[in-house]
């Protein structure tokens, strides 16, 4: 086990657990307040990243994507919620798996029929097309750390607006309690939009800083949304704290499982998942836990 290649496992398992928070932390948020379980997440993902190849495919910098993917996924959000879930969230969780399913392939067969099934893939920025030292004979992706550095912003943007604004004090109230919301009098409809904005603008936003990274191509978001649920299960349901730790948890143990041992790469986190929910079911990073 040479240095360089640990060490290249390693930033690359950080990346990716980041990035899997961008999309599980939204997960867990509209879960732990409105008790939606939306399959259709790892849709928007997709839909992030082909936004990234069709913005770079006319030309334009991927710079511009990433605001659209934010703007877009706000505005998809929030016509979501008020036009479709707002309707189910007293109904069974089995109606709200049925809508989402639902979804996902409207989703797909709009991607179809617009952009076609083939495999894409969007040029790194030309700015950041090098790499940077880290030690001798060790050089690292310029663009992966970008992407290092727009996730932490965002985590550190996400945790400031929860902790010390009220929206983000009431976010926090109705995902720990959310019998809480009516009897403090919080505007449950003004919560729920709010969250289910901001997180269809995260996953989109993580598609598209994931596009140079990965092939856009169909049903993509599937794998991200099954892992992102491993995340929320053991980073703790109603919890970005604990979606933040638990997703650079997986990410690197997912990471470091397929460098060093691929024979049981693809059992590793489930196992840990496994784990967690025998010795601590509310989640490793829940709080009371």
């Amino acid at each position: 086990m040479d240095f360089p290649g640990l060490a290249a496992q390693l930033l690359n398992g950080v990346q990716h657990g980041l990035l899997l928070f961008l999309i599980s932390s939204g997960l867990t948020l509209i879960f732990g307040v409105m008790g939606v379980i939306n399959l259709a997440h790892g849709s928007l993902f997709m839909l992030g990243a082909y936004l990234a190849f069709v913005v770079t495919g006319m030309g334009a910098p991927l710079w511009l994507a990433l605001p659209a993917a934010m703007l877009g996924g706000a505005l998809l959000g929030a016509v979501l919620e008020r036009g479709l879930f707002r309707r189910f969230y007293t109904r069974d969780h089995l109606d709200q798996v049925l809508l989402t399913f639902a979804l996902i392939l409207l989703f797909e067969e709009a991607r179809s029929l617009l952009l076609g099934n083939d495999f894409h893939s969007v040029p790194v920025p030309a700015l950041l097309d090098f790499s940077i030292p880290v030690t001798e004979g060790f050089a690292y992706s310029a663009y992966r750390f970008a992407v290092l550095a727009v996730c932490i912003l965002v985590a550190g943007l996400m945790f400031l607006g929860l902790e010390r604004t009220r929206l983000g004090s009431a976010v926090r109230a109705a995902a720990e309690k959310p019998e809480m919301v009516q009897l403090l009098g919080l505007d449950a409809r003004r919560i729920h939009l709010v969250v289910f904005a901001l997180g269809t603008a995260l996953a989109m936003l993580a598609g598209a800083l994931a596009a140079p990274l990965l092939s856009v191509y169909p049903n993509m978001g599937d794998g991200f949304l099954i892992i992102s649920f491993v995340v929320v299960v053991v980073g703790g349901v109603g919890s970005v704290a604990g979606a933040f730790w638990g997703a650079l948890l997986i990410g690197l143990v997912d990471t470091l499982g397929k460098a060093y041992l691929p024979e049981v790469a693809g059992l590793s986190i489930y196992v840990l998942m496994a784990g967690v929910l025998l010795w601590r079911p509310a989640g490793l990073f829940a709080r009371g836990a």
